[in-house]
């Protein structure tokens, strides 16, 4: 039983990917594109900056896998494999509840989605949103992902602590009392973590950056056009900048929106995809698992005395 459940979310999961790769490859590849200029240009930018100020540059790093595999089988591999992954926990999910709430196997489904998208991906979103290529810096990659982690972890736990108080709270207070009581105190909760919880500016390694040539002290990790601070006239490709010229624009605010806008749209297709396919395999499952003693009993031979 077990297997076949986690099966059927990793079906779903499957589905959902691919849904969610062709999503992607049709409405985020541009941008990325666009994001991957910007970052180019932004490094020769700086490089050619620091050569004219006589500071030492910053070597190129190899490119182990092209372009063109990045966005084809490199997001295939990635939306497909996480998708597959979320179908199969949401199938664990459902395996932990069903049997307890007295509700449809399609319902129960739905609801266990909802929990993890919440959880894993639009809670989390609201403080540290998806960002293309160019956004967020080399060194700290571990910190951010750190605080990423951690962050989808609580809101798993006050996610899961809102719909245990609400479920204790029914008898006493009714069912949207308690959904009320419950949702007011995750609220609460939540807006704290995400108060408590640092800007990507605000981070240690960013700070210690701050106002170097190319990193203006900012509230986040969002490239910020390049000015001229090293207090004398540069002289870069033929072009003069005086002291405090921008030399160089920051990140075009319509690829951010659009990249983030686009994430999202992608998640609730992914989400979505796993708890409709997933909800119609267990209700079919299961209810031919309990037609079949009625049919059973319909089949045996009639006993003649």
């Amino acid at each position: 039983m077990e297997i076949r459940v986690i099966g059927r979310g990793a079906l779903a999961g499957l589905i959902a990917g691919v849904l969610g790769f062709v999503f992607a490859r049709i409405f985020a590849e541009p941008l990325v594109d666009k994001a991957i200029d910007y970052e180019s240009g932004r490094g020769e930018i700086l490089n050619a900056l620091r050569q004219a100020a006589g500071l030492p540059t910053e070597a190129e790093g190899p490119e182990i896998f092209s372009r063109s595999i990045q966005s084809t089988i490199g997001i295939a591999t990635g939306i497909i494999g996480i998708s597959v992954a979320f179908g199969a926990l949401v199938a664990v999910g459902f395996l932990l509840l069903h049997g307890r709430l007295s509700v449809r196997p399609r319902v129960l489904a739905w609801c266990v989605a909802a929990f993890g998208f919440l959880g894993i991906f639009l809670l989390p979103f609201m403080k540290y949103p998806a960002n293309p290529p160019a956004i967020g810096h080399d060194f700290t990659i571990g910190a951010r992902g750190r605080l990423y982690l951690t962050l989808v972890a609580l809101s798993l736990i006050l996610l899961g602590a809102a719909v245990l108080a609400a479920y204790r709270l029914a008898p006493r207070f009714g069912g949207v009392g308690a959904v009320v009581i419950a949702g007011v105190g995750f609220l609460v909760l939540f807006g704290i973590v995400l108060a408590v919880f640092p800007s990507l500016g605000n981070l240690h390694a960013n700070v210690a950056v701050a106002h170097e040539l190319g990193f203006p002290r900012a509230a986040t990790e969002t490239p910020q056009p390049i000015v001229n601070t090293l207090g004398k006239t540069l002289t870069v490709d033929g072009h003069t900048y005086t002291a405090g010229q921008i030399v160089y624009p920051g990140f075009d605010a319509d690829v951010l929106w659009k990249f983030r806008w686009y994430s999202l749209l992608n998640q609730v297709l992914i989400w979505t995809t796993i708890a409709l396919v997933f909800g119609t395999l267990m209700e079919r499952l299961l209810g031919r698992q309990a037609s079949a003693p009625a049919g059973a009993e319909a089949r045996e031979p009639a006993v003649v005395a």
